[in-house]
């Protein structure tokens, strides 16, 4: 008998192409939204029988989808609060009346916290129309004596509403006959991927039955029973009674980030890791956040080990409401630089659906944003001040990131910069300021580096010698955060080990004479020609070392800048600035300037000249292939002559 016949009312002009526009880029988003719609329904059954509005029943509460190829449907069934005739006229014929929202408003009084009522649009429903010809919905309400209702439509726009509806026991069935263009949804291990992607941590249990194969399975099970009947066989003699298999939910109802972090054991935070992200190593650590006030907001991060840097890519940190997944890496939601981490974030204060420029102006999603952040450095702050040997043990793992994470937040730089380790030359781990104090009666607000220990080895041997210290930076990263860290840090200058020679290098006992220093470079410089742009002449404590080559701070970084932006043109050609320091105490640099007088020995003085400078260029691993070459062959004709001798 049919109740009532119309036309669906639009309460917004035009607001089928806002929901097509809206819910489009996704085309399976109708199976979260359905399912979701099922578990609302659940939700406020549930709510009704803890405020004695209903009775409850043993029954346990779950959600079923079933597919079938054969008649091209799926279906959606809860045993929720179910819907009257007027319910549906109400919340299914005006497009955008939330029910969800109408529900909360109408015991808002009676509920303290209602976030476990996804819905607030009303309009998720509708989704079902992107993918189907036909939509039927089968309800019974939870009221009693109320009568089951069909609803069928098969443009979203004309609709019918009858009293032959087929559910016996309270709650909905949503069945869709869907287009030819979306058949790809029938298929069971599609299906199920989404509802994994989607809804894995619903609330509600979640089952996929496939309708085709249980009548096949029905069927097969009848013809044998038939057959076994016709050879008078006893079933249950011959076989005993079989165990019937218990259908496992494909969600978890009760996922980890929804514990208090004192109750959640490491194995279990490692396990929920390797299930969620499905890896099989173990996370360094991880942050449990549980905020109840100013906005509710619960998950867990989890800081990957790296096998090496060039493994730093981007993670996955997913965003869900209501434990409803929404989309991984939402940038407005999540600061950029965590999105290197693994993680979920579940916060029911922010809408399913939204625009991403509502979330970059949405004041609460800053709010979010910046919490999350200061959760990040507190837990690190945390493990440097009660486990440092932990964190050391980390450290070589995480520096990126939280360097990273500097550039990327200053805000986030001034809450960790005294807990960012930097290794000396002794392998010990220690602070920028441990450095600076250590340092400040030697080269006050300088900071050496090191990126290569192999190829500055010889400055380091010379810098432990004169119980100097410098700090490893040979990450791809430090090119970027030593600049950083000059701009912020003011006064504090970094120099890479072979950039400067610190004064307490240089026997300040000496009096420098400028015109005998003119002459040692003016003699050098006839030797060698221009392989180096500049000398200097120093005196150093140590008299072993006979020349040393230092490279300009600047015209290094400018020639990283210029190979960081390849092809960018400045108007003249960059190279490094290199600098022959020459050691006037040296033995070997005293003996060849006192013979440069001396025509009988000018072959000699030359080659040593050139081995000098190629020595201090090989100790920085300098030398080209050609400039090897010659450097093989003077050292082989300078050992003919000693043998000679």
């Amino acid at each position: 008998m049919t109740l009532k016949k119309g036309s669906i009312s639009i309460n917004t002009e035009n607001i089928f192409p806002i929901i097509k526009k809206w819910l489009y880029s996704d085309k399976d988003i109708f199976i979260r939204e359905l399912i979701s719609n099922g578990c609302d329904a659940v939700s406020k059954h549930k709510r009704l029988v803890s405020l004695g509005e209903t009775a409850g029943d043993d029954k346990p509460y779950k959600i079923t989808v079933e597919v079938s190829k054969k008649n091209k449907t799926l279906s959606f069934s809860d045993n929720g609060i179910g819907m009257t005739a007027d319910e549906i006229d109400k919340y299914i014929n005006q497009v955008a009346f939330s029910g969800a929202e109408d529900f909360f408003n109408k015991y808002k009084d009676k509920i303290e916290e209602s976030n476990d009522i996804i819905g607030h649009f009303g309009l998720g429903f509708y989704s079902a129309f992107m993918v189907s010809s036909n939509v039927e919905i089968d309800t019974l309400s939870f009221v009693e004596g109320a009568t089951p209702i069909r609803w069928e439509s098969q443009d979203g726009m004309q609709f019918e509403i009858t009293e032959d509806g087929t559910r016996t026991e309270r709650g909905t069935t949503i069945t869709l006959t869907l287009a030819e263009d979306s058949e790809e949804f029938l298929d069971e291990y599609h299906l199920r991927s989404i509802i994994k992607k989607y809804c894995s941590f619903l609330p509600v249990e979640i089952y996929v039955e496939n309708t085709d194969k249980i009548e096949e399975e029905t069927k097969k099970k009848a013809e044998e029973v038939a057959k076994k009947a016709e050879e008078d066989a006893d079933i249950e003699t011959s076989e005993g009674p079989k165990e019937e298999v218990k259908p496992v939910p494909l969600n978890n109802t009760n996922p980890l980030w929804l514990k208090a972090p004192k109750d959640c054991t490491d194995e279990e935070y490692i396990k929920f890791y390797q299930q969620v992200f499905n890896v099989y190593d173990e996370p360094l650590f991880w942050i449990h956040l549980n905020v109840d006030y100013p906005f509710n907001l619960k998950g867990i991060l989890y800081f990957p080990k790296l096998k090496n840097e060039f493994e730093l890519v981007e993670g996955k940190v997913k965003l869900y409401n209501n434990q409803v997944f929404v989309a991984d890496n939402i940038k407005e939601v999540i600061p950029e630089f965590l999105l290197l981490l693994k993680g979920v974030i579940d916060c029911p204060d922010l809408p399913l659906n939204v625009s991403r420029s509502f979330l970059q102006n949405d004041k609460d999603v800053s709010k979010i944003s910046k919490h999350i952040v200061k959760k990040v450095a507190d837990k690190l702050k945390s493990l440097c001040k009660n486990e440092r040997e932990k964190y050391e043990g980390f450290w070589d793992d995480i520096q990126i990131f939280i360097k990273y994470g500097c550039l990327k937040d200053e805000s986030f730089y001034d809450k960790i910069k005294e807990y960012i380790l930097y290794k000396d030359l002794d392998g010990k781990y220690i602070t920028l300021t441990d450095y600076l104090e250590a340092a400040k009666d030697k080269h006050e607000n300088k900071v050496f580096y090191v990126v290569d220990k192999e190829q500055q080895s010889q400055y380091i041997k010379l810098f432990k010698e004169y119980d100097l210290n410098a700090v490893i930076l040979d990450s791809t990263i430090d090119n970027n955060f030593i600049t950083f860290l000059e701009y912020r840090e003011m006064g504090v200058r970094f120099n890479r080990i072979d950039s400067d020679l610190s004064d307490v290098l240089k026997d300040k006992d000496e009096e420098k004479d400028e015109k005998a220093s003119e002459e040692i470079i003016n003699f050098f410089k006839d030797k060698i020609g221009d392989r180096v742009e500049k000398y200097s002449v120093e005196s150093l404590k140590k008299e072993d070392t006979p020349a040393v080559i230092l490279i300009s701070e600047e015209s290094r970084r400018m020639m990283e800048m210029q190979a960081r932006f390849a092809g960018l043109d400045y108007g003249f050609d960059l190279k490094e600035e290199k600098t022959l320091v020459i050691n006037d105490k040296n033995p070997l640099v005293k003996k060849v300037l006192s013979l440069k007088d001396d025509e009988s020995k000018k072959e000699d003085v030359d080659v040593i000249c050139n081995q000098i400078v190629d020595l201090a260029l090989l100790a920085n691993k300098e030398l080209n292939a050609d400039e090897l070459d010659l450097f093989i062959k003077r050292s082989n004709e300078l050992m003919s002559r000693v043998i000679s001798l």
